[in-house]
């Protein structure tokens, strides 16, 4: 009676809702990744992606997640004397997350032990810890990529390197000298350019003479740095021979703090967990790294593989859609049967798996490439914001089979398509996514709304998409060997699919078409080269009836515009078993 009294009487019984998923193992859960990572050529590291899975998709650290976007990153400017320190403070969710993620190398386990298939088993395992939590991709990101930027300046690698690839994370901040280990950021949009870099205002002024590896002092400003708790940046600036680029460490060799102040933090979409920074360069203390006068092609090397965690990252997400919605469709029913059995439903479920196994197999392809042309470095790399192709030089693909492929050159093209293409697919998908766990879905504890700020940031990363197609275009230009090499994998698919076959012999007509219209249709081209690729990685190595279903869709001429238009005759079941994050 004192029960009834104090709560009223019971109004219904909780049924019919999906329990959370969680305290899983999202690498077991995984097979498409699991089977990318034995053919990609990083079979060894099946356990140590194994033993990830098991901690991000533990209870913890889904909550961890929640908690880091939940308790934002807030800036300290001043200590309670007065003093300007300048630092950000996380809550320790974040510290926890970033913990896991440095303890397992995936800042720089490529470069701790290089060989077949490093970057490959990297990329599995950084699927698996942004699943938890993306945010805390961009510190590890950038200090995976800053590695080959770095070492074009071999003493400043020798100084810096072992700090960067420490697998100890230590948030404090102190110099570097005194941590146990470091995270590297990177610094080059100001507010007048955007990704024209080479509109910067920052100006760099010798310190000891001047050149590749010299003391600069830097005056002026960046719009966007994330990561602004970083130990060390790689920052562009301009000097008399034009824009370089500069390590810029927090703190000065005399243990003093680095002269350079952060504004404000953004108040952004998404990316919650991670902070994103205005910075003021108030005569700063840097050093060159590469020749001067040739900054962008210096950072470029940092550039591209954050681009390849962009393209990761899409497909990261994509996953992560999928593996919810199939969560909660297996456990709930409407109209009298689940809707997991819901024939509509099914269609909508088996075009998000589809979507996903592409960017899935395609972002491994890509991660293999990193892994085949490690020690290579392109002469004709990208220079963002550019967009001084001469369209007549373009070349139309000629036979695949006329060039070996070439692991640099494919690299070249492919990181852009890619890039470009599943980050422009990514946002769609994670509202689909959203949808199939219906209001449910729209509310913040489901992790979904995370999901869906946290999809278009890939598309705004090092690079927007019109950058990306440009950078498509002029690699065209001033790589031609990447055309054949990007065509010779697509064509390894020839024969076994009749409608890509058709399908690449249109695009191959269409480049480089009409001369005056070439940068217009930029787009058009880069999304059909993508779905090319896609389709030929499926053919040869996805699931059959995944394979069908992409080539049946994606290819034809009266594809739908949403998700759930795939062909009735398409095996629902098989493609949708085969995603089922558990059994």
């Amino acid at each position: 009676m004192a029960t009834a009294e104090r709560t009223g009487p019971q109004t219904h019984e909780v049924f019919n809702q999906a329990t959370a998923l969680e305290d899983y193992n999202s690498f077991d859960a995984d097979r498409v990744l699991r089977e990318a990572l034995q053919r990609e050529g990083a079979g060894w590291a099946e356990e140590k992606a194994r033993e990830l899975g098991a901690i991000t998709g533990s209870a913890q650290t889904i909550r961890w997640g929640f908690e880091a976007n939940e308790k934002k990153p807030e800036l300290r400017t001043h200590d309670r004397y007065g003093h300007r320190i300048d630092e950000v403070e996380f809550d320790s969710s974040w510290h926890e997350l970033m913990r896991i993620g440095i303890d397992h190398g995936l800042h720089a386990a490529p470069w701790r032990e290089p060989g077949p298939g490093a970057h490959v088993a990297r990329a599995a395992m950084f699927v698996l810890l942004m699943q938890a939590e993306a945010g805390v991709g961009c510190p590890i990101s950038m200090t995976y990529s800053g590695i080959p930027a770095l070492r074009k300046q071999p003493e400043l690698a020798e100084e810096w390197e072992s700090r960067f690839l420490s697998l100890d994370y230590d948030e404090r901040s102190l110099p570097a000298d005194r941590k146990r280990g470091a995270l590297c950021g990177m610094a080059m949009t100001e507010k007048q350019g955007g990704s024209d870099v080479r509109a910067n205002t920052t100006t760099a002024t010798p310190l000891n003479g001047g050149g590749a590896g010299a003391e600069y002092e830097l005056v002026g400003h960046k719009w966007f740095c994330s990561a602004p708790m970083c130990d060390a940046f790689l920052v562009l600036a301009q000097t008399d021979s034009g824009l370089s680029c500069f390590l810029m460490p927090r703190w000065t060799p005399d243990g003093e703090r680095n002269r350079f102040q952060i504004q404000r933090l953004k108040d952004k979409l998404g990316n919650r967990s991670n902070a994103s920074s205005e910075l003021e360069f108030r005569g700063a203390w840097a050093r060159m790294v590469g020749e001067e006068g040739r900054g962008v092609p210096t950072i470029i090397e940092m550039v591209n593989h954050t681009r390849l965690d962009c393209t990761i990252g899409s497909a990261t997400g994509m996953r992560a859609g999928v593996a919810q919605a199939l969560n909660h469709v297996s456990q709930r029913s409407a109209f009298g049967k689940e809707l997991i059995d819901q024939p509509l439903m099914r269609n909508v479920l088996a075009d998000l798996c589809v979507e996903s196994e592409a960017a899935t197999i395609s972002a491994m392809r890509l991660a293999r490439a990193y892994d085949e042309s490690q020690s290579a470095a392109s002469s004709a790399s990208a220079r963002p914001g550019e967009s001084d192709m001469d369209p007549s030089s373009l070349p139309r693909p000629g036979a695949a089979g006329n060039a070996p492929e070439d692991a640099a050159h494919f690299k070249r093209l492919a990181n852009a398509v890619l890039k470009y293409w599943t980050s422009k697919r990514a946002p769609w998908h994670a509202v689909e996514c959203l949808e199939c766990l219906g209001g449910n879905g729209y509310v913040e504890e489901s992790g979904m709304p995370r999901l869906y700020r946290e999809a278009p940031l890939s598309s705004i990363w090092e690079g927007s998409g019109n950058v990306q197609c440009l950078d498509v275009l002029r690699a065209m230009v001033k790589d031609p060997a990447s055309v054949e090499a990007f065509f010779a994998e697509v064509m390894e698919g020839a024969g076994a699919e009749p409608k890509l076959d058709a399908y690449v012999a249109e695009l191959r007509a269409e480049i480089p078409g009409d001369i005056e219209t070439i940068e217009a249709r930029a787009r058009r081209i880069v999304e059909r080269m993508a779905l090319a690729l896609q389709a030929s990685l499926l053919v040869r190595y996805g699931d059959e009836a995944v394979a069908d279903a992409f080539c049946a869709s994606r290819l034809s001429g009266d594809w739908g515009n949403a998700f759930g238009t795939l062909p009735a005759g398409t095996d629902f079941g098989r493609v949708i078993e085969r995603h089922m994050p558990v059994s």
